[in-house]
Order: structure tokens, then C-alpha cells, then sequence
């Protein structure tokens, strides 16, 4: 058993669903009140009485022929969390998935998997949280997988905060309806290794998706980021901003992809990846790129890496500021653009 407490600093005032090393805990979770017609609660349990959905769904935009981190996760389903907003109908505040690998003196591997529909009109809010209760090492293989109906408005949050000793691995899909919005903001921090495979998918007009990243690493930690926004249809709008920041030996990988496919007229695609270097040793490899078959499209991208500027630096020890204070400032602002973004609760 795993005392509530132990979790208090991912835990809050939200709905949640938690689950402790890939197992469902309903004394740990926290039913929202949901309106009529929506389901929050796990897979298992949803299969009873959403058999509909969860067929029409799963496994269908993260699919498994050629992705072998999905696969293995699709082979060894066994439950997840099981989100469904039906058509007009919104989750009044945000619903929290909390995934804890707790305490054990071997190493362990888990599943998660998530699947949230949010069906036309709908509106949701949504947080996803990969976190340890103690050092060790262990594998994660998650995948997830986000249907956004037409019109829906669904707003995401991701957060990687794994023992630093831990291998995780990320499956993120999400496929979008017409008139739909779909934003997401990342966070990496914890893991030795972590990789995100986050992709999304534009296939009707007037879909537009946001997706923004801060990635931060320190002593021999590697992130990788890989996304890929698929532009199917005319009339689509998307926005890519990452920043990341990397210390010690540290290193960082990302690799944005937008794909603007033929007949998606007008499409609208930009992407940004911005990264900080505060050591000799850490290193950033930045891939931004553009995969364009048709006209009349307005689309860019950039990358850029540096450290912390001199000038400013100075201007601020000239203030009377100490060195480690000063770079505390830098970075924050630096990371302010994503932070920043994020949402009040309502």
C-alpha cells in the first residue's frame, strides 16, 4: 500500500486518477463530478459499459505495425485511464492521471496507457504526471492516445518528473476534428534517459493545435523530443515552441517535423526551438524542418542555441546581485514564455 501523503506533491484539489506502478488505486483516486454521460475511470472498468468507444479508439491512432514501443505497451495492456467528454458536455475543472512508480528493490517496467475522447462541442482539461516516490531504476513505456471531436476544445498538460535513474519512453497521438483546438505544454526534468514521441494529426478544416515544450537537463541526462504535426487537410493552423536548458554533460535532442500534405491549402505551420547552454559539456542537437507538398501555405521554422548573455549578466552583478542569483534570474526568464502560458484554473 502506498500512503496518500507520499504523493501530496503531485497530488491537489483536482480530480484524479491515480495509478501505482501501472495499477489502478481507487483509494487513491479522486472522481470528478463529471457530467451526465462522461466517464473518468479506468479501462478495466470502462470496458463494461464503454465497450463502444474504447473498440472504436484504442489502439487506433497509436497504432503498433510500426512502432515497437507501442506495441510492447499494446501487448502487455492490462489497464490505463479511460477519459470520455461526450458531445456538448465539459469537465468543469481539471482532471489530474497521476502515474507513481513506487519502491522496489528490483527493477520494474510498466505500461500506462490513456485514452481520452472528447466528442463535439466538448471541452476538457487534462494533466498527465510521470513520477517516482524514491530513487531507482526502472523502466516506463507509455503511450497515450487524445481524440478531439469537432469543435472540442481540449487543453493538456504533460509532466516527466521520473527517478533519475529511470528509462522512459513516451507515445503521445492525437487526432483532431474539424473547427477543433488542441494545445499541450510539456515538461521534462526528471529521467536519465526520456524520450517523447508526440504526435498530431490535422484531418479536417479549421483544426488548430498548440504544442509547447520546456525541457531541462543536468548531469549525464539525455531528452529527446521527437514531434511530428501532420497537416491533412486545408485550412489548418498549428504553432511548435520549445525551449530547452542543459547543464553538466547533459544532452537534449529535438527533432520537430511538419508535414503539410497535398491539397492542405492554407495551411499555417510554425515552429521554434530555443535552447540554453550553461555548461562547456552539455550539448544540444536541434532538427527543426518543414516537409511541404502544396502552394499557397504560410509556413517557417528556426532554432537557436546560446548561453547565458554577458551583458545581462553583468548588468545584474552590477546590481548587487551574487553570480548564483543572477543566473537564477536569466534562466527564469529564459523559461518564462512557456511557463508563463500556462492557464489558470478556472
Amino acid at each position: 500500500p502506498v500512503d496518500l501523503r507520499r504523493i501530496a506533491p503531485w497530488d491537489d484539489s483536482w480530480a484524479s486518477l491515480v495509478f501505482i506502478n501501472g495499477r489502478y488505486s481507487q483509494a487513491l483516486s479522486k472522481g470528478p463530478a463529471a457530467p451526465d454521460g462522461a466517464r473518468v475511470t479506468n479501462l478495466a472498468e470502462a470496458i463494461l459499459g464503454d465497450g463502444g468507444v474504447i473498440e472504436e479508439h484504442l489502439a487506433r491512432h497509436a497504432t503498433f505495425e510500426n512502432d515497437g514501443f507501442a506495441a510492447l505497451n499494446t501487448a502487455f495492456l492490462q489497464d490505463g485511464a479511460f477519459v470520455h467528454v461526450p458531445d456538448g458536455r465539459s469537465l468543469q475543472s481539471p482532471l489530474h492521471l497521476i502515474f507513481v512508480t513506487a519502491d522496489n528493490a528490483q527493477p520494474t517496467v510498466t505500461y500506462p496507457r490513456t485514452l481520452i475522447v472528447a466528442g463535439s462541442e466538448s471541452k476538457l482539461t487534462v494533466i498527465e504526471s510521470y513520477v517516482s516516490l524514491s530513487p531507482g531504476r526502472y523502466f516506463t513505456d507509455a503511450v497515450t492516445e487524445i481524440v478531439v471531436g469537432d469543435g472540442a476544445q481540449v487543453e493538456h498538460y504533460r509532466l516527466l518528473l521520473e527517478s533519475l535513474d529511470a528509462f522512459h519512453v513516451g507515445t503521445s497521438r492525437v487526432y483532431q476534428g474539424q473547427d477543433s483546438t488542441f494545445s499541450s505544454t510539456s515538461f521534462a526534468r526528471g529521467a536519465a534517459i526520456g524520450r517523447s514521441d508526440f504526435r498530431v494529426l490535422l484531418d479536417a478544416p479549421g483544426s488548430s493545435c498548440l504544442l509547447r515544450g520546456l525541457y531541462v537537463t543536468s548531469g549525464t541526462q539525455h531528452i529527446d523530443n521527437y514531434i511530428n504535426i501532420d497537416h491533412a487537410k486545408p485550412h489548418t493552423t498549428s504553432r511548435l515552441k520549445y525551449k530547452g536548458i542543459v547543464d553538466g554533460k547533459s544532452r537534449a535532442i529535438f527533432g520537430g517535423i511538419v508535414l503539410v500534405r497535398p491539397g492542405a491549402v492554407k495551411a499555417d505551420a510554425q515552429q521554434s526551438d530555443k535552447n540554453l547552454i550553461l555548461s562547456e559539456e552539455a550539448e544540444i542537437d536541434s532538427k527543426p524542418s518543414l516537409e511541404i507538398y502544396a502552394d499557397d501555405v504560410k509556413c517557417g521554422h528556426g532554432a537557436t542555441a546560446g548561453s547565458l548573455a554577458e551583458d545581462a549578466m553583468f548588468y545584474m552583478r552590477s546590481r548587487g546581485l551574487d553570480a548564483e542569483t543572477a543566473t537564477a534570474y536569466l534562466i527564469k526568464g529564459f523559461a518564462s514564455e512557456i511557463v508563463d502560458a500556462i492557464e489558470p484554473e478556472p
